[in-house]
């Protein structure tokens, strides 16, 4: 029995457009891995990130150039070697698990030992805005009880006032998202006139590569500060210890569910704070962060919400929190009529 592997490219049409510091999307392309083995087929996704100089092209070229080192689904340690770009190996380390999990016969997080009653709530994210739009999207979510509000695009006066007008409808958490938009001085002034708001924490508010800044920033503001673009593998945190409240760990960053494991541990030794977050990907890619996440504080798992025409199904939410689906593997399935 050996293992095959194939790959797709998929593109997921949103339902509004999708705009952050640093652009704008319509429609996100991820990769798909199929991987067979003894009658089984364990699937994977990546999403694949370009500010670390990586698409869905490259992962493609990779696999076409490497051929799998096992053909063992259970020896990781030689499939997932630290040889094989991160996005590459996430789509590949997603696809491993599921196969192993059909292969037993058992739903992946209980491979790990994870209670689902324990999946926390999901924040629902809104990108940047007009306000007319802003308050359409936040009108759209209804009672859902976390939103995670992007920002970061320099005007400080109008981000304070985006905040207060969603504030003024909106009764649940908030948090926001500079994506590395602001510089210290500027989060810091941003966060003290935001403290008002009730506002759960900051992610990524300066760009990355600058720890002293960002405790510059934690000493100067009441609200907490998490890393997004700071914190890629549980290599990162020794530096970043002191200097914040907490981390974001994505499959897509850390190479896969193993990556994301190891750098959760790695946090809960530095006594930080987790959330586990997504890219704007499939219901594959969401359900497998999904699986992990009652070993975590916050969760950003959002993409479905995001997306139109899934070609997938996976985890469904009651109220914000995460429900996982209870077939073998991730549970995640292809919906009737898609080859």
């Amino acid at each position: 029995m050996s293992l095959s592997l194939s790959l797709s490219t998929l593109e997921l049409p949103l339902v509004h457009p999708f705009t952050i510091a640093r652009g704008t999307e319509d429609v996100a392309r991820t990769a798909v891995f199929r991987l067979e083995w003894n009658g089984l087929e364990g699937l994977g996704e990546t999403v694949p990130i370009p500010r670390y100089n990586e698409s869905v092209q490259s992962v493609l070229a990779y696999f076409n150039e490497h051929a799998l080192r096992a053909d063992d689904p259970y020896l990781l340690d030689e499939l997932l070697h630290e040889g094989i770009p991160p996005a590459a190996r996430c789509g590949l380390d997603i696809a491993l698990h599921d196969l192993i999990g059909k292969d037993c016969g058992k739903q992946l997080y209980r491979l790990f030992g994870l209670d689902p009653r324990k999946t926390p709530l999901t924040s629902f994210t809104i990108g940047i805005g007009d306000p007319e739009t802003t308050m359409r999207k936040v009108a759209e979510i209804g009672d859902h009880p976390v939103l995670k509000v992007k920002l970061g695009l320099g005007n400080a006066e109008q981000e304070v006032a985006t905040i207060e007008m969603i504030r003024s409808k909106y009764t649940g958490t908030i948090r926001i998202d500079a994506n590395e938009g602001w510089t210290a001085e500027q989060a810091v002034a941003v966060l003290r006139e935001m403290e008002r708001f009730d506002i759960e924490f900051c992610e990524q508010p300066i760009e990355a590569g600058h720890p002293e800044q960002l405790r510059y920033v934690k000493e100067h503001s009441r609200i907490p500060i998490v890393t997004d673009e700071d914190s890629l593998t549980a290599n990162d945190l020794p530096k970043l210890y002191g200097c914040v409240d907490g981390i974001n760990v994505k499959l897509a960053k850390t190479g896969g569910i193993r990556g994301a494991i190891k750098m959760i541990h790695a946090a809960r030794a530095l006594g930080m704070k987790i959330m586990l977050g997504c890219m704007v990907e499939s219901q594959i890619s969401a359900t497998a962060a999904a699986q992990i996440s009652p070993l975590v504080d916050w969760a950003d798992i959002d993409g479905p919400f995001l997306t139109k025409d899934d070609p997938f199904t996976g985890i469904t939410y009651d109220k914000g929190k995460i429900v996982l689906p209870q077939g073998p593997g991730l549970g995640v399935r292809e919906k009737a009529g898609v080859a």
